[in-house]
């Protein structure tokens, strides 16, 4: 195997106990496996992947979802292995920390770009390359957002490999001062190698925390309290967006310029 084409041909099968031909041209991609478990029982699917890297379900309509773990190296992976499929579009769906005193748990974010904190990216185009998602398609998802009367933040969110920084007041200042909205471990990373692989992407995002304060930093009960409240929507929302973005949203295309 010479190519990364043929690397990823190979290697998506194995990551993933997936056939490249039973992924859908459209996929949801996240990092939780209770939303590739609330897939397949909402359409009646299977799970592959079971005991793999990476989970999957694929429904009637042709949508995949992808569990590809936590972190932006394994971000990284999936949207590099997805080369193998072409896909028409991939969405991801993420929570993060809310940095704003008018973020809320449960709110949506839906980034209007990301920086790129947390080096992954660095290996895929120049620092100075800026992380955004693919307009047309966040354009659409907004439409689904508004569909269901939810209202959703738009803004810069930081991403960062640190997984453990809420004690850090030098780090948190650091964040007030670039004014992001939200910061995670992925979507940077998400943004940038599927620009790189001319992937159209997106992310929408799901404060799951307020880490600037000691009282909004993550615990068990707290992500246990907003899983139950808010991922349903948040599912609900991304597979709507991405089962009819085939159909009625605008064209994406892609221009490559030498």
């Amino acid at each position: 195997m010479k190519t990364k084409l043929e690397i990823a041909k190979n290697w998506l099968p194995r990551y993933t106990g997936t056939k490249i031909d039973e992924f859908g041209d459209y996929l949801l991609v996240t990092n939780f496996n209770n939303y590739v478990t609330k897939f397949a029982e909402k359409f009646n699917c299977d799970i592959k992947g079971e005991g793999k890297p990476m989970q999957t379900a694929t429904n009637s309509s042709g949508l995949s979802i992808v569990n590809f773990g936590i972190g932006s190296a394994n971000a990284a992976t999936i949207m590099d292995l997805l080369i193998a499929r072409k896909p028409k579009g991939v969405l991801f769906l993420g929570k993060c920390g809310g940095l704003k005193k008018n973020t809320e748990l449960g709110h949506f974010i839906l980034p209007t770009a990301a920086i790129r904190g947390e080096g992954t990216s660095n290996d895929y185009m120049p620092p100075e390359v800026p992380a955004l998602p693919s307009f047309k398609l966040h354009k659409f998802v907004s439409e689904k957002i508004l569909a269901k009367h939810m209202e959703y933040r738009t803004g810069v969110v930081y991403t960062t490999n640190r997984r453990l920084w809420e004690f850090d007041d030098d780090f948190k200042a650091y964040l007030r001062r670039i004014r992001a909205i939200g910061i995670d471990m992925e979507t940077a990373t998400v943004l940038v190698v599927g620009y790189s692989n001319q992937i159209a992407r997106g992310a929408l995002l799901l404060v799951s925390d307020l880490p600037m304060v000691p009282d909004g930093v993550k615990t068990e009960e707290s992500d246990f309290a907003v899983t139950s409240k808010f991922v349903d929507l948040h599912l609900e929302i991304g597979i709507d967006a991405m089962t009819e973005l085939g159909t009625k949203g605008e064209k994406i295309k892609h221009f490559t310029f030498e």
